[in-house]
């Protein structure tokens, strides 16, 4: 088998570089180890608006909810509220959308191999086992979207991501307040350096956390989450559909080598305030996708992609990381502070006119020349100098 561009992975970011190699004249293939794309789900399934346009499938039916905004609550209960002026985010099927845009870059002439493993490398080709058989691949690129511990990343030698945080959540019916808000809690004794949420959808909720490492194990700060009063009082029992995993924050220092390329959460490009990578994985997939067809005809080398993607996306990265540091260093009377000032009138009105879940620097930005700057400065302490 001869391809100008493998892609290993077949989640969006791996769907969206096959899809894009494709359109640019490459004849491609797209490995996934499992029996079938979407599954299992690792993800809370709950993108923004602009994370859909970025993958170019429009509304379809993997839409179960739309979302307007967010109640927050601090660890002594103040509930902010976070409105939206239209909608902010979507509720997915994360199967059903998977399958969506691998089918849509089936349709760009890209072939497809289920229950294919990638084992290893070599210059010019790769070793899979497909159906129980070893096989070798001749390959001019390989793109890796083989997730957080990305065998290809491994196999090409390049370093790892800068830090994995590690989450866990189900489904169960919830009688939520507003089922067009999300809602967020925070709390050292619920999600240590990081947060819990409950996102609803048809009398459900998604509900879970994700914690710093080093901490206690998921499922104790989830018992905790369920005594939560708010969440007490609106849990309905019984859960179903549980998911446990990783979220890799902080992209390695190289991504790219002569014929290597890793892509999605396999580079770490993951919003480290939220932990979505949807957005930052279509928009890199594009150009992974790009450079390698460019690549196998000679005409561009895999260096590109490392600058244009670190172009598009990289600050936000890094501001975002030096946002999450920040915020992790907060003990629970600092984010009761931190809640109440980001409630006020003014700073409210901000949050509602630039809050957006894949920009977070904007709002940063936004909020430092509030005139509130140094009481910001003091809530978020020293770190956050460094970030402007």
């Amino acid at each position: 088998m001869n391809y100008d561009v493998v892609v290993v992975g077949g989640g969006p970011a791996g769907a969206i570089a096959a899809k894009y190699a494709a359109l640019n004249g490459a004849s491609t293939l797209l490995i996934e180890e499992h029996a079938s794309i979407g599954s299992p789900v690792q993800c809370t399934g709950l993108i923004s608006t602009a994370a859909l346009n970025e993958c170019e499938t429009g509304e379809g039916n993997f839409v179960l909810n739309k979302m307007k905004g967010a109640f927050v609550y601090a660890p002594n209960g103040e509930e902010l509220v976070v409105r939206g002026k239209d909608v902010k985010a979507y509720v997915i099927d994360r199967k059903i959308f998977d399958r969506e845009l691998v089918e849509r870059s089936l349709d760009e002439g890209v072939d497809i191999l289920l229950k294919t493993r990638f084992i290893g490398m070599e210059k010019g080709k790769i070793s899979v086992i497909s159906d129980g058989e070893r096989k070798e691949i001749h390959a001019s690129v390989v793109i890796g979207a083989d997730g957080i511990q990305s065998s290809v990343g491994r196999a090409a030698g390049l370093g790892r991501c800068e830090k994995f945080i590690s989450g866990i959540q189900f489904e169960a019916p919830y009688a939520a307040k507003d089922p067009e808000f999300v809602e967020i809690f925070t709390g050292n004794d619920i999600a240590p350096g990081f947060f819990a949420w409950a996102v609803p959808f048809n009398g459900l909720a998604r509900i879970g956390l994700a914690r710093n490492p080093g901490a206690n194990p998921p499922l104790y700060y989830l018992r905790n989450l369920l005594k939560h009063p708010v969440v007490a009082s609106r849990y309905r029992g019984s859960r179903t559909e549980w998911v446990l995993g990783g979220i890799p924050l902080g992209p390695p220092k190289k991504t790219a080598t002569d014929s290597v390329m890793l892509v999605g959460d396999a580079a770490g490009q993951v919003k480290p305030t939220s932990g979505g990578g949807v957005y930052m994985g279509a928009v890199c997939a594009k150009i992974a996708g790009e450079v390698a067809a460019k690549a196998s005809q000679k005409e561009a080398v895999l260096g590109e992609y490392e600058k244009r993607w670190r172009s598009a996306v990289g600050r936000e990265l890094s501001i975002g990381m030096r946002i999450h540091k920040s915020l992790g260093k907060l003990s629970d009377e600092n984010l009761n502070e931190f809640i109440s000032f980001l409630n006020k009138p003014k700073i409210s009105e901000i949050i509602t006119d630039y809050g957006d879940m894949d920009h977070p620097s904007v709002l940063l930005q936004k909020l430092i020349q509030s005139g509130d700057k140094k009481q910001l400065i003091k809530l978020l302490g020293v770190a956050i100098k460094t970030i402007f």
